[in-house]
């Protein structure tokens, strides 16, 4: 497991999602409160390359020894990579997840949507209310 962190570059959604933006693509992954929610991940259900991801929709399914739980879009776009690695070693959503364990690019078809995510300051303060 790794330490509780929420990096200052990312955006956040209150379904515990964040996104990378670089240009008009973007990588997705979850966050550590996700992970640590979660438990052990011990499955990655990946979106096909070429699918389309609807801003609050899911795109794919993690599953722990607990739960199964959706992985819900901060953004709409069409998925240019999926993490192998991930699929191949879903434990590193827990011990990376804002590096080895992110889960898929994507080309941004609404760059204003993540006008209306959170930056650190706000998702912490979120984390607060839960």
């Amino acid at each position: 497991m790794s330490d509780e962190t929420y990096p200052a570059d990312l955006r956040y959604h209150p379904e515990h999602d964040w996104v990378r933006v670089d240009g008009d693509e973007a990588t997705f992954g979850v966050t550590w409160y996700a992970q640590d929610a979660l438990g052990e991940v011990v499955y990655y259900d990946p979106p096909d390359v070429g699918a389309a991801t609807i801003a609050g929709q899911s795109y794919g399914e993690l599953e722990s020894v607990k739960a199964v739980s959706d992985i819900i879009a901060p953004a709409s776009g069409e998925v240019l990579a999926v993490n192998d690695k991930v699929e191949g070693a879903p434990e590193l959503v827990n011990s990376d997840p804002y590096g080895d364990g992110w889960l898929i690019r994507v080309r941004l078809s609404d760059p204003s949507e993540l006008d209306g995510l959170m930056d650190e300051a706000a998702y912490r303060s979120y984390l607060q209310g839960l």
